[in-house]
């Protein structure tokens, strides 16, 4: 059995599975969208590999984390809508 642990987003505890990505541990959650562009329009994971930007998030106080590169760990606290502006 795998080991299930949890970091927070936007103030709530999210599992995830050790050696998932922060944007793994949002989709497998159900969450496809966690910021938007200037038109509203919804935006999470598009490459998965970390070139664009569209999944940006704020990571224990640091923002513009790619949360397709960012290893998920317990305790975390990340926050979505960065760049809704951008």
């Amino acid at each position: 059995m795998t080991a299930v642990t949890a970091f927070t987003v936007d103030g709530e505890p999210l599992p995830f599975v050790p050696g998932q990505t922060l944007a793994a541990a949002l989709v497998a959650s159900g969450r496809i969208a966690w910021r938007t562009t200037r038109g509203g329009r919804p935006r999470g994971v598009f490459c998965g590999i970390g070139v664009c930007y569209d999944c940006l998030v704020t990571v224990d106080g640091t923002g513009g984390q790619r949360a397709c590169l960012v290893q998920a760990r317990v305790g975390m606290a990340v926050t979505t809508g960065e760049g809704d502006d951008a």
